[in-house]
């Protein structure tokens, strides 16, 4: 007679859940809402963890056209304001063995994360590293009607300038 044997069930492994530092939450103060309601989700869900570097929320002119100067962003601030001045934008990095990183293979996961929690909460958002003229692969940022996200669009209080 033959005994029968079975498998031992392999045991379910808990999905890793990321939370944010305080530090990223107090970065996040004055982003609209509904980024940081993504954000979250996509925390739940992304295979890599992350945080918000500083100026990676709201921005004050000042900051942005800092920022500009160190050739860090396209947009000074005054002429071309970014959607970090009005709350609509948020920057991340990938946080990955005890550390910040910004390989695309890193930020891709968290893009993501990012594309599919927006999705399913029905808010538009591009994220910077799908641009043509200025790859930002830390940003991600809201899609309202009749504003494009791409840096080379041109946003003068607040109001996009059609180019001829």
């Amino acid at each position: 007679m033959t005994k029968k044997t079975t498998k031992p069930k392999a045991k379910k492994v808990k999905p890793k859940h990321f939370s944010f530092s305080q530090t990223s939450l107090d970065r996040m103060k004055g982003v609209d809402q509904r980024l940081i309601d993504i954000a979250h989700k996509a925390l739940s869900i992304s295979a890599v963890d992350f945080g918000i570097p500083q100026y990676g929320g709201i921005r004050t002119g000042k900051e942005q056209g800092w920022l500009y100067s160190e050739g860090k962003t396209k947009l000074d601030g005054l002429v071309k304001r970014s959607k970090h001045q009005d709350g609509l934008a948020l920057d991340v990095f990938a946080y990955v063995n005890g550390k910040a990183s910004w390989k695309e293979e890193h930020l891709t996961a968290v893009a993501d994360a990012f594309k599919e929690s927006a999705k399913a909460m029905d808010i538009k958002i591009e994220w910077g590293g799908d641009w043509q003229n200025f790859v930002d692969m830390p940003h991600f940022e809201i899609v309202d009607k009749d504003i494009g996200g791409d840096p080379s669009s041109i946003v003068l209080a607040g109001i996009p300038l059609k180019r001829g």
